[in-house]
């Protein structure tokens, strides 16, 4: 059995929620984090870990995340890209060799094991080294990386995150369809809170 990592991203200030921490927004009978953490731990892969960065006190305090590990960014202002350095970094120096990681955001919260499960399928099937998630011309995460992207994944310090690694056309990927959700703005959660409701 391949010993595939889940670094879930979810650091971020969430700048244009009008004063609300998005980690903590209610969704379902959770919190967004706590529901991508459960769909995260329900996937196949061996392990999940949680990038937090702004509100991280606040966060810990008033959310129960058992049984994944927790990394510290406190660089998260510096982007995307720094977030998935830190955890990169970190799952790279453990005992457990990991050989792959499959990056997710903490707000997708469409995006279920199911979909974890299809990009882990495929990247077993194929041995690609690189499996993402296809939104029209773009190629995006969630997006399981082999172990030889490691050292490049854990360098990045911009806002872009793994973009320029995804940009080969020639990179398989999986349409993400009705799954593809950004929880950015207040008016794309009271749309989410919509869509449950019908």
């Amino acid at each position: 059995m391949q010993k595939i990592a889940l670094l879930l991203l979810a650091a971020g200030a969430s700048s244009r929620m009008k004063d609300h921490i998005k980690q903590l927004l209610p969704y379902k009978d959770s919190t967004l984090l706590e529901h991508a953490v459960k769909n995260a731990k329900s996937s196949k892969v061996s392990e999940v870990f949680v990038v937090l960065g702004a509100n991280y006190d606040t966060i810990l305090a008033t959310t129960t995340l058992e049984k994944i590990s927790i990394i510290r960014n406190e660089e998260w202002h510096l982007g995307l890209g720094s977030s998935i350095a830190k955890g990169v970094a970190y799952i790279d120096s453990l005992s457990q060799n990991y050989e792959a990681i499959l990056i997710g955001l903490a707000d997708q919260p469409l995006m279920d094991a199911t979909f974890y499960n299809q990009l882990i399928t495929l990247y077993q099937e194929t041995k690609s080294d690189c499996v993402a998630t296809n939104y029209g011309s773009k190629k995006g995460v969630p997006a399981l990386f082999s172990k030889k992207h490691f050292s490049v994944l854990a360098s990045l310090n911009q806002d872009s995150g793994a973009q320029k690694l995804l940009i080969d056309k020639k990179k398989l990927s999986i349409d993400s369809a009705a799954k593809h959700t950004d929880i950015d703005t207040w008016e794309d959660y009271q749309w989410l809170l919509n869509k449950i409701a019908q």
